[in-house]
């Protein structure tokens, strides 16, 4: 029941939450030069046929009323139709999100596979030459563009060595994607049985994810190193070694009261990383939906846009919420 409590009051916030982000986001949006009507017109438009477009996408009305019109669509399910791809943009965002999501998740999880065994060693070897090692990492990692290493990386597997196929997409142009179950091509692919479509489908990955993860792997690694070094100093670690434990018992305690924070780094990795994977996804024509919101901005399509914001604040909230669920799951305190 407590814990039931706790997530009802903070679902009680997501409303709000939710409002603020769209207004915000629906303000910068419109301060964003470029007329859409415009654009969708093309150069040779008239001055009436652009005003009659312009009335009929409500562009003439008072910020104001443009975006209580928009609210009331959206309660509706209406995210507005992209006059890019002519599709509403729901049914856009359901085909190119989880395109996002595959690459950001796997991405984040070769992180976590890179940075936190490197960062509890370079705690524990702080002066040795892994620890050295892990402060050189958590450095260049911060430093590097993920562009630039995404295109090393075809480069060099590519270009070279010839290791992985043409950096176009999320499958083999000649085969036939699977039915959309998850999202996932790797998933969706596994559930039908169809090993062609999976092992086209992790090809493409392993470069996109490699990039993602090494660049990512930094902050990771560098949190959980630091709090490992200040748990290991703490005084619950130096009576345990007075008592004397076992130096593994010793560790493991501290790992696992250094968790929250790695936690935390990782929860906001994640909703970083659904907008700021946008270069990895042009750079690999990944066809995500940062990809998208990108093309929505230069093109003044506001309406990709403003469902990607929406899209991604619903992602990060729930992200948070699982987050605060997991810290009463390994910190008792908070439950008292």
């Amino acid at each position: 029941m407590g814990i039931a409590r706790y997530v009802g009051g903070r679902l009680l916030f997501l409303v709000p939450q939710i409002i603020g982000i769209i207004l915000v986001g629906f303000l910068l949006i419109k301060a964003v030069p470029g007329d859409p009507a415009t654009l969708m017109l093309g150069p040779m438009a008239t001055p009436e046929s652009i005003a009659k477009l312009r009335g009929e996408l409500g562009l003439d009305k008072p910020i104001p009323v443009q975006f209580f019109i928009y609210i009331d669509k959206l309660v509706h399910g209406d995210f507005g139709t992209s006059w890019q791809t002519t599709q509403p943009v729901l049914e856009d965002l359901k085909i190119r999100f989880p395109a996002t999501l595959e690459l950001v998740t796997y991405g984040l999880l070769t992180a976590l596979l890179i940075g936190i065994p490197l960062g509890i060693v370079s705690a524990m070897r702080q002066r040795g030459f892994l620890g050295r090692l892990g402060d050189f990492y958590g450095l260049v990692a911060g430093a590097l563009p993920d562009f630039w290493l995404a295109l090393i990386l075809i480069y060099v597997f590519y270009s070279l060595l010839s290791w992985v196929p043409s950096p176009i997409g999320r499958i083999d142009v000649m085969l036939v994607p699977p039915a959309t179950i998850t999202g996932f091509y790797t998933i969706d692919s596994l559930l039908e049985g169809d090993w062609t479509a999976f092992w086209s489908s992790v090809q493409h990955l392993i470069l996109p994810v490699l990039t993602l993860g090494l660049i990512n792997a930094g902050p990771i690694l560098k949190m959980t190193q630091s709090t490992m070094e200040r748990m290991l100093q703490a005084d619950f670690c130096q009576y345990e070694r007075l008592c004397g434990l076992p130096e593994e018992l010793v560790m493991r305690h501290a790992l696992r009261n250094s968790f929250p924070s790695v936690i935390t780094i990782v929860s906001v990795l994640y909703g970083f990383l659904i907008g700021g994977a946008v270069l990895v996804e042009i750079v690999f024509s990944w066809g995500g939906a940062g990809q998208y919101a990108v093309q929505g901005v230069l093109n003044s399509d506001f309406n990709p846009v403003l469902g990607f914001v929406i899209f991604s604040a619903l992602f990060s909230l729930v992200v948070y919420l699982i987050v605060d669920l997991i810290y009463l799951a390994i910190d008792p305190r908070i439950r008292h």
